[in-house]
């Protein structure tokens, strides 16, 4: 009986030691390995902590500037100038010397009303008088590089709807393609694209390509690039040079 007893006691005195080694092991700050005297050294083999992430060349080679489509640069109307009718001279109004002309005045002043109401709202939107629509429906681009710098292609798609006062021919849509570093300004070029209509009961579709935009290379994947209908134009120099007069000199014998 006595070695049983004896037995039970080491049995249980060791079971409660690996119990205390395995707690410390959990609780060591070294990656669950106990710590023996080792002075808080970490482990060796354990694999270094991860660093920032860095743009690779390789990817920064790949960047291409996305095209955005500006709000209010994807749609171009022409409009027909409207043509004024003269007015039709009334007749100098003099006091009624009766009841029946002053009826009289008070309907043709009434008939006039009603026919420049119904002028007014003939068209209220102005849509009869659209020579034609032209909308962008897609745009894209392609890059290159050498020396330092980017090359880019900048390809637009669209069509172009005839209106009511459209008449066959040659059309002309300002066209503006655009590359930005934030604010400031790398490339902008305005372009006078002209597409040949001949049908006018179907929309004739285009495409128009800028292959001459050349940039610095960017450092970054930070540019961006801009393609849409843009009606501002540079305003002609319509100062002519003053002419100077020179004074004739004094005639000497």
């Amino acid at each position: 009986m006595a070695f049983r007893t004896s037995s039970g006691r080491f049995l249980a005195g060791l079971a409660l030691t690996g119990f205390m080694l395995a707690a410390a092991g959990c609780q060591s700050g070294d990656n669950g390995i106990l710590n023996l005297g080792l002075g808080g050294k970490k482990d060796p083999t354990a694999p270094p902590p991860p660093q920032d992430p860095k743009v690779l060349a390789s990817q920064l080679n790949a960047y291409c500037p996305r095209v955005t489509v500006r709000d209010g640069t994807a749609f171009f109307n022409t409009m027909a100038k409207e043509v004024q009718k003269p007015k039709a001279k009334s007749k100098p109004m003099h006091k009624p010397r009766n009841k029946a002309e002053a009826e009289q005045q008070a309907a043709d002043a009434q008939a006039a009303a009603a026919a420049d109401a119904a002028a007014a709202a003939a068209a209220p939107d102005g849509s009869v008088n659209i020579i034609y629509q032209a909308s962008i429906s897609d745009v894209t681009r392609d890059c290159s590089r050498a020396d330092g710098q980017l090359t880019m292609k900048i390809a637009v798609a669209g069509k172009i709807v005839p209106g009511p006062k459209f008449t066959p021919g040659t059309i002309t849509m300002p066209i503006r393609t655009a590359v930005m570093h934030g604010t400031d300004v790398l490339y902008s070029q305005i372009h006078q694209y002209q597409v040949q209509v001949t049908d006018p009961s179907v929309a004739t579709q285009f495409v128009f390509t800028d292959s001459n935009i050349v940039v610095p290379a960017p450092t970054a994947s930070d540019y961006q690039a801009y393609a849409g209908y843009d009606e501002t134009t540079p305003k002609a120099t319509t100062d002519k040079p003053k002419k100077t007069h020179r004074k004739k000199a004094a005639a000497t014998n």
